[in-house]
């Protein structure tokens, strides 16, 4: 069946927001290219050690937006999206900025500090979609949100894999730059969309992550067991953000810009996916069927990635996993149906805090895996067995997925 056109408003709206996720992701991307290579630099260590100081940096940004996810959540539902999301792009700009100066290790530790308490575009750009989205529109426009981080990612890594060439701080520059002139936009074309009769006095019983999941899943129990599959499948993904820069300068010998195309073409093939199939793959086939799919495909990739003789065997994984970036949106869809309008800012900082949960675990276990199978501490050499772990929790989230739609905790004919 075919989708029914957006309105005109929601068009334009989505527009704004689809941007404004762009270039937020293009500021994130392009400093992926050179993280390896400074850590090495400030303390000497090998590439295995220096990976697995990346997974502890990540894990305290990660900790800092687990806390701070439902409290920006409950932000935005008591004053609205705009003023949250402008202040967290301004925020970003002088982090960035901070960044480029960083004289040290501990000066880049405490700027991952800062940009975990303002990291809130995420989290209230879907709230926004949801304010704007009829509830059979909202998986779909979560995937075209999904393809703006995804063409962030085509241009971000490629574009920081340039500019490093001129000095591993201008990455920085760019990047806070580009988070700058999003908030410049977003000040002077983004409008508000949570009505006045639809917030909620803030709560800070409900701002923080144990009890917003808790009411979330006392409120809305089909909830629950989606969002168990949404971390398991958030785990899945860790080893993407956290060790490929690394696996791809040990096991192939890649220059920053060679990191930054291979991470272009996963941008590409998100792009693609999220933007253009998935308004034609969910209403056709519906939520649970491309959910099983997504899941097996990225089984496969993350398989190639882990068992990768050559770089371009990598793209080929690439290509094969490329349908795993429905999945998130779908499992977003059906938990955004379930709850209302006054609490969409609340679920979504709480899928953020499940998110930044596996963000927490997941970076110290694939860099350490890393690292004990690239620098000498294991008997065998295979610098790809972060990936092996990502195909085991794709296949457990799916496994849970399974068992969340047998209790009736999702909405398998939904599309």
């Amino acid at each position: 069946m075919k989708a029914a056109a957006a309105p005109a408003g929601e068009r334009r709206a989505l527009l704004f927001v689809f941007v404004t996720v762009l270039i937020d992701a293009i500021g994130f991307g392009v400093v992926i290219p050179v993280f390896p290579g400074l850590i090495v630099q400030w303390t000497g260590r090998s590439l295995a050690g220096a990976a697995e100081i990346a997974g502890w940096i990540s894990f305290l940004y990660a900790a800092v937006q687990f806390l701070c996810g439902p409290v920006i959540g409950g932000l935005s539902d008591r004053f609205g999206r705009r003023p949250v999301l402008l202040a967290s792009l301004f925020a970003f700009g002088v982090d960035y900025l901070v960044m480029a100066m960083a004289p040290n290790l501990w000066w880049l530790v405490a700027t991952r500090v800062i940009a975990g308490v303002t990291g809130a575009t995420f989290p209230t750009a879907y709230a926004y979609i949801a304010d704007i989205s009829t509830p059979e529109r909202r998986s779909a426009n979560f995937g075209i949100i999904g393809m703006a981080f995804g063409f962030g990612f085509i241009i971000g890594p490629a574009l920081g894999g340039i500019v490093a060439q001129f000095g591993d701080r201008v990455p920085f520059l760019v990047a806070g730059g580009l988070a700058f002139a999003n908030a410049a936009y977003g000040w002077l074309v983004l409008p508000e969309s949570l009505a006045p009769a639809n917030r909620r006095p803030f709560d800070i019983r409900r701002a923080n992550p144990i009890g917003a999941l808790s009411r979330l899943r006392s409120a809305h129990p089909r909830v629950l067991l989606l969002a168990i599959t949404v971390f398991i499948w958030a785990m899945s993904y860790q080893s993407l953000y956290s060790v490929w820069s690394f696996f791809g300068i040990e096991r192939f010998g890649w220059t920053p810009a060679q990191v930054g195309w291979s991470l272009a073409a996963v941008g590409v093939s998100g792009a693609l996916v999220q933007g253009v199939l998935s308004r034609r793959l969910i209403p056709r086939f519906g939520q649970r069927n491309i959910i099983i799919a997504g899941a097996l495909s990225g089984m496969a990739g993350y398989t190639l990635y882990a068992f990768a003789w050559s770089g371009w065997v990598v793209y080929v994984g690439i290509a094969v996993a490329a349908l795993q970036g429905l999945v998130f949106p779908c499992l977003q869809g059906l938990m955004s149906a379930d709850v209302s309008a006054r609490e969409q800012g609340e679920l979504q900082g709480a899928i953020t805090s499940i998110q930044a949960l596996s963000a927490i675990m997941g970076p110290p276990l694939m860099t350490s895996t890393f690292a004990w199978f690239s620098g000498g501490g294991s008997q065998i050499y295979f610098p790809g067995a972060p990936f092996l772990l990502s195909t085991a929790f794709a296949g457990l989230a799916l496994a849970m997925f399974f068992q969340a739609v047998a209790r009736g905790a999702g909405r398998p004919a939904e599309a």
